[in-house]
């Protein structure tokens, strides 16, 4: 039977490469699991063993949050306690490698913190540079209004709720500028408090029978009646932002973390090598690390 840290690390992985838990995956991506566990396994070993990992102290708290995420990736507990059984991992067992994986990540954010601050400087020639890359799609400030389908609730049904909406909407294109209001009134969407205010919405991130509907609206215009699988909807175009190019202010701090981030990509990478190279200066066998 792996010992505990092999099989978390393998549950994580399942998780972050395919989105998926362990004991779902095809045989040819198990053997991928088992090649970057095993690879990671040798990496996490050597950072353990540095004065970094050795000084970290983890609130249990953060301990906790980790093992729930473990367990929201299962339908429900009895999922979770099943899988935990067939792999002979129990929670003693999975808390202890939680937090020895936390340990590592937490020496690798200290390995990262060494890395050379960004300066404005570096900022504005990233930006002449790539200025061209800093292009924001087109967007739309929309309001929505929905009203939900329910044939076992009076009143709801879909003929009603369809003569509701009709009703709604036929009021809206007298008055468009009331599209706030009737949002309040009638709205069953989480949207009606705020009058059914949406925000700056871009491209793709609705439903796409709202989308299509959203993207072809002129400013100030309401939709015709538009049905999903949530129930029956309106929107209304308050205003259209045409895709552009971002000025310099608008860019600056997503420069300054995408440098930053890149720095402390290179130091923890070097600090993973310098491990590499004083573990094959001590043992021949750490040569294929």
């Amino acid at each position: 039977m792996p010992e505990a840290g092999g099989i978390y690390r393998s549950i994580k992985l399942a998780a972050q490469l395919f989105g998926r838990p362990l004991e779902s995956l095809a045989a040819a991506e198990r053997r991928r699991v088992t090649l970057v566990a095993a690879r990671q396994q040798e990496i996490e070993t050597r950072i353990l063993e540095t004065p970094e990992a050795a000084s970290v102290m983890l609130p249990a708290a953060l301990i906790d949050a980790s093992l729930m995420e473990i367990r929201r990736r299962y339908a429900d507990d009895d999922a979770y306690h099943a899988e935990l059984e067939r792999l002979g991992l129990a929670a003693s067992s999975l808390r202890e490698a939680v937090t020895r994986d936390l340990v590592v990540e937490a020496a690798l954010e200290r390995a990262a913190a060494r890395s050379a601050p960004v300066s404005d400087t570096d900022v504005e020639i990233f930006w002449q540079v790539n200025r061209h890359r800093f292009r924001q799609g087109e967007t739309r400030l929309l309001r929505h209004l929905l009203v939900t389908i329910n044939e076992d609730l009076a009143g709801s049904e879909r003929q009603a709720a369809h003569a509701r909406i009709d009703a709604i909407r036929a009021r809206l294109l007298r008055e468009p500028q009331r599209f706030a209001e009737q949002a309040l009134k009638h709205s069953e969407c989480p949207t009606a408090v705020h009058g059914g205010l949406l925000g700056r919405v871009p491209r793709g991130q609705l439903y796409p029978q709202l989308d299509a509907v959203a993207f072809a609206l002129a400013e100030g215009m309401v939709s015709a009646v538009i049905e999903s699988e949530l129930g029956y909807h309106l929107l209304r175009c308050e205003a259209i932002q045409h895709e552009r190019l971002l000025r310099f202010a608008e860019a600056r701090q997503t420069i300054r973390e995408h440098l930053q981030g890149q720095r402390q990509a290179l130091c923890q990478k070097a600090w993973i090598e310098a491990l590499r190279r004083q573990a094959a200066g001590r043992s021949p066998d750490a040569n294929r690390w």
